[in-house]
């Protein structure tokens, strides 16, 4: 049965204009950027079955083209996109760092490089230059190392 079938208040899209993007599993987030199935599942039935294959969305997310497109369905136009969406993720985060958002613990900092670093298929030594305010000025990779190690001179 297509999504659209489905009662209106079950439909993700439907729900997150009613219920906020939390509300939702991340299969259905997922689903939402799919957007359409395959023969016989649902854009759900896709993305859940892609959450499974990878484990998790980290995974997921780092995941080769050749590992993404290893599921029916999913291509290098899909691929791409879900890159670009990254991306756009990555640089939303900066400009908010930019704009004067401080790293003031080392939970931010983390969380800050595992946005940046999560998805790089090698190891990168990155200096970050903040402020007096811990405000960051730049981030700037300085050394790039293999999948496994890296080199630092």
């Amino acid at each position: 049965m297509g999504i659209n079938q489905w009662p209106a208040q079950e439909r993700p899209r439907e729900r997150l204009i009613s219920e906020g993007a939390q509300a939702l599993s991340n299969a259905e987030l997922l689903a939402l950027f799919l957007r359409t199935g395959v023969k016989g599942k649902s854009a759900v039935d896709l993305a859940r079955d892609t959450v499974f294959h990878f484990g998790s969305l980290q995974a997921l997310f780092g995941a080769s083209l050749q590992d993404f497109s290893a599921i029916h369905g999913l291509g290098a136009a899909k691929f791409a996109q879900l890159q670009a969406v990254m991306e756009l993720a990555r640089r939303a985060i900066g400009e908010q760092l930019s704009a004067g958002h401080a790293l003031s613990s080392p939970q931010a900092v983390k969380e800050y490089l595992r946005m940046m670093l999560s998805n790089k298929a090698h190891e990168s030594f990155y200096v970050l230059f903040l402020d007096v305010k811990n405000r960051l000025i730049d981030a700037k990779e300085m050394f790039r190392g293999t999948l496994t190690q890296l080199s630092v001179q």
